[in-house]
Protein backbone atom coordinates (compact mmCIF):
# COMPACT_ATOMS: atom_id res chain seq x y z
CA UNK A 1 0.00 0.00 0.00
CA UNK A 2 2.86 2.49 0.94
CA UNK A 3 4.74 1.46 -2.23
CA UNK A 4 1.52 2.48 -4.22
CA UNK A 5 0.84 5.76 -2.60
CA UNK A 6 4.43 6.60 -3.23
CA UNK A 7 3.97 6.07 -6.69
CA UNK A 8 1.08 8.61 -7.45
CA UNK A 9 2.77 11.34 -5.28
CA UNK A 10 5.14 11.00 -7.30
CA UNK A 11 3.54 10.51 -11.19
CA UNK A 12 -0.50 9.95 -11.15
CA UNK A 13 0.00 9.86 -14.64
CA UNK A 14 1.13 6.12 -14.85
CA UNK A 15 -0.70 3.09 -16.06
CA UNK A 16 -1.94 0.26 -13.75
CA UNK A 17 0.62 -1.41 -16.02
CA UNK A 18 3.88 1.12 -15.28
CA UNK A 19 2.87 0.45 -11.44
CA UNK A 20 2.60 -3.28 -11.38
CA UNK A 21 6.03 -3.18 -12.97
CA UNK A 22 7.56 -1.15 -10.79
CA UNK A 23 5.97 -1.94 -7.37
CA UNK A 24 7.12 -5.64 -9.08
CA UNK A 25 3.07 -7.27 -8.27
CA UNK A 26 0.66 -8.34 -10.35
CA UNK A 27 -1.97 -6.12 -12.45
CA UNK A 28 -4.85 -7.68 -10.70
CA UNK A 29 -3.60 -6.76 -7.43
CA UNK A 30 -2.60 -3.07 -8.24
CA UNK A 31 -6.35 -2.68 -10.06
CA UNK A 32 -7.54 -4.24 -6.18
CA UNK A 33 -5.48 -1.74 -4.38
CA UNK A 34 -5.84 1.13 -6.40
CA UNK A 35 -10.03 0.56 -5.92
CA UNK A 36 -9.85 -0.05 -2.43
CA UNK A 37 -7.77 3.73 -2.17
CA UNK A 38 -9.94 5.22 -3.87
CA UNK A 39 -13.25 3.55 -1.62
CA UNK A 40 -11.00 4.90 1.17
CA UNK A 41 -10.80 8.43 -0.59
CA UNK A 42 -6.81 8.23 -0.33
CA UNK A 43 -6.83 8.53 -4.33
CA UNK A 44 -8.85 10.42 -6.47
CA UNK A 45 -9.09 9.47 -9.99
CA UNK A 46 -9.52 11.42 -12.86
CA UNK A 47 -10.20 10.28 -16.54
CA UNK A 48 -7.53 11.45 -19.34
CA UNK A 49 -7.99 11.54 -22.80
CA UNK A 50 -7.88 7.67 -25.09
CA UNK A 51 -9.21 5.76 -22.18
CA UNK A 52 -6.47 6.56 -19.60
CA UNK A 53 -6.55 7.80 -16.51
CA UNK A 54 -4.90 9.86 -13.42
CA UNK A 55 -4.24 8.76 -9.74
CA UNK A 56 -3.73 11.47 -7.51
CA UNK A 57 -3.45 11.58 -3.88
CA UNK A 58 -6.10 12.92 -1.47
CA UNK A 59 -5.21 15.45 1.41
CA UNK A 60 -6.16 12.20 3.52
CA UNK A 61 -3.96 9.98 1.14
CA UNK A 62 -0.92 12.22 1.86
CA UNK A 63 -1.42 11.62 5.82
CA UNK A 64 -1.98 7.52 5.05
CA UNK A 65 1.17 7.80 3.16
CA UNK A 66 3.25 9.53 6.55
CA UNK A 67 1.40 7.05 8.65
CA UNK A 68 2.28 4.23 6.64
CA UNK A 69 5.87 5.38 6.02
CA UNK A 70 6.01 6.28 10.33
CA UNK A 71 5.14 3.14 10.54
CA UNK A 72 7.79 1.11 8.27
CA UNK A 73 10.47 3.16 9.69
CA UNK A 74 9.45 2.12 13.76
CA UNK A 75 9.29 -1.02 12.73
CA UNK A 76 12.65 -1.03 10.44
CA UNK A 77 14.33 0.61 13.56
CA UNK A 78 12.76 -2.24 15.49
CA UNK A 79 13.74 -5.32 13.28
CA UNK A 80 17.36 -3.78 13.77
CA UNK A 81 17.42 -3.44 17.38
CA UNK A 82 16.15 -6.91 17.83
CA UNK A 83 18.46 -8.39 15.13
CA UNK A 84 21.70 -6.65 16.63
CA UNK A 85 20.82 -7.63 20.14
CA UNK A 86 20.34 -11.05 19.27
CA UNK A 87 23.39 -11.64 16.87
CA UNK A 88 25.67 -10.05 19.66
CA UNK A 89 23.98 -12.53 22.07
CA UNK A 90 25.35 -15.45 19.61
CA UNK A 91 28.68 -14.27 18.97
CA UNK A 92 29.09 -14.03 22.21
CA UNK A 93 27.81 -17.38 22.98
CA UNK A 94 29.96 -18.70 20.09
CA UNK A 95 33.30 -16.91 21.30
CA UNK A 96 32.33 -18.90 24.42
CA UNK A 97 32.46 -22.45 22.76
CA UNK A 98 35.98 -21.31 21.21
CA UNK A 99 34.15 -20.95 17.37
CA UNK A 100 35.73 -17.50 16.14
CA UNK A 101 35.18 -17.99 12.56
CA UNK A 102 31.93 -18.07 11.63
CA UNK A 103 29.72 -18.16 7.95
CA UNK A 104 26.60 -16.56 7.68
CA UNK A 105 23.52 -18.26 5.58
CA UNK A 106 21.89 -16.29 3.87
CA UNK A 107 22.69 -12.80 2.75
CA UNK A 108 20.10 -9.95 2.87
CA UNK A 109 19.48 -7.49 5.77
CA UNK A 110 20.36 -9.80 8.86
CA UNK A 111 23.36 -11.09 7.35
CA UNK A 112 24.66 -7.52 6.78
CA UNK A 113 23.76 -6.39 10.47
CA UNK A 114 25.56 -9.54 12.04
CA UNK A 115 28.25 -8.72 9.80
CA UNK A 116 28.51 -4.53 11.67
CA UNK A 117 27.60 -6.60 14.74
CA UNK A 118 30.75 -8.96 14.07
CA UNK A 119 33.29 -6.27 14.56
CA UNK A 120 32.73 -5.86 18.04
CA UNK A 121 32.79 -8.87 18.93
CA UNK A 122 36.00 -11.79 18.71
CA UNK A 123 34.67 -13.24 15.47
CA UNK A 124 35.44 -13.35 12.01
CA UNK A 125 33.21 -13.73 9.63
CA UNK A 126 34.57 -15.68 6.84
CA UNK A 127 31.56 -16.02 4.39
CA UNK A 128 28.28 -15.27 3.54
CA UNK A 129 26.32 -18.01 1.76
CA UNK A 130 23.61 -16.55 -0.49
CA UNK A 131 20.11 -19.00 -0.41
CA UNK A 132 19.21 -20.05 -3.68
CA UNK A 133 16.08 -18.17 -4.92
CA UNK A 134 14.48 -21.11 -6.21
CA UNK A 135 13.95 -23.56 -3.34
CA UNK A 136 16.91 -25.47 -3.70
CA UNK A 137 19.18 -26.95 -0.96
CA UNK A 138 21.41 -24.35 0.47
CA UNK A 139 25.11 -25.03 -0.70
CA UNK A 140 27.33 -25.48 2.72
CA UNK A 141 30.62 -27.40 0.67
CA UNK A 142 32.19 -23.95 -0.86
CA UNK A 143 35.62 -23.15 0.62
CA UNK A 144 33.97 -19.97 2.80
CA UNK A 145 32.10 -22.67 4.61
CA UNK A 146 34.34 -25.16 4.84
CA UNK A 147 37.07 -22.42 6.98
CA UNK A 148 34.16 -22.09 9.28
CA UNK A 149 33.89 -23.26 13.35
CA UNK A 150 30.11 -22.49 12.77
CA UNK A 151 27.48 -20.57 11.24
CA UNK A 152 24.81 -18.43 11.45
CA UNK A 153 21.15 -18.96 10.04
CA UNK A 154 20.80 -14.98 8.53
CA UNK A 155 18.31 -15.78 5.79
CA UNK A 156 15.14 -13.98 6.15
CA UNK A 157 13.16 -16.58 3.62
CA UNK A 158 12.85 -20.22 4.38
CA UNK A 159 14.96 -19.75 7.46
CA UNK A 160 14.03 -23.04 8.35
CA UNK A 161 15.51 -24.66 5.24
CA UNK A 162 18.48 -22.75 5.92
CA UNK A 163 18.91 -23.57 9.79
CA UNK A 164 17.90 -27.82 8.00
CA UNK A 165 20.79 -28.04 6.27
CA UNK A 166 23.33 -26.32 8.48
CA UNK A 167 22.32 -28.30 11.15
CA UNK A 168 23.34 -31.95 8.75
CA UNK A 169 26.15 -29.94 8.25
CA UNK A 170 27.51 -28.54 11.85
CA UNK A 171 25.53 -29.99 14.20
CA UNK A 172 23.55 -28.21 17.15
CA UNK A 173 26.33 -27.04 19.11
CA UNK A 174 27.98 -25.08 15.57
CA UNK A 175 24.45 -23.59 14.16
CA UNK A 176 23.54 -19.97 15.93
CA UNK A 177 20.09 -19.04 15.18
CA UNK A 178 18.55 -15.25 15.82
CA UNK A 179 15.38 -16.05 17.83
CA UNK A 180 13.60 -13.40 15.43
CA UNK A 181 13.45 -15.97 12.78
CA UNK A 182 11.62 -18.20 14.81
CA UNK A 183 13.11 -21.35 14.16
CA UNK A 184 12.68 -23.89 17.02
CA UNK A 185 15.72 -26.33 17.30
CA UNK A 186 13.73 -28.78 19.12
CA UNK A 187 11.34 -29.31 16.31
CA UNK A 188 11.30 -30.70 12.43
CA UNK A 189 9.37 -29.16 9.69
CA UNK A 190 6.41 -31.82 11.13
CA UNK A 191 6.73 -30.85 14.35
CA UNK A 192 8.38 -34.22 15.76
CA UNK A 193 10.80 -33.84 17.78
CA UNK A 194 14.39 -34.06 16.33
Amino acid sequence: MLGLLESVGRDGGQTQRRLASELGIALGLVNAYLKRCIKKGLVKVSEAPARRYGYYLTPQGFAEKSRLTGRYLANSFSFFRRARAQCAELFAVAVARGQKRLALIGDGDLAEIARLVAREHAVEIVGVVAQPADGARVDLDGPQVGAADAVMITALSDARAAYDAALTAFGAECVHVPALLRVHAATTREGAAS
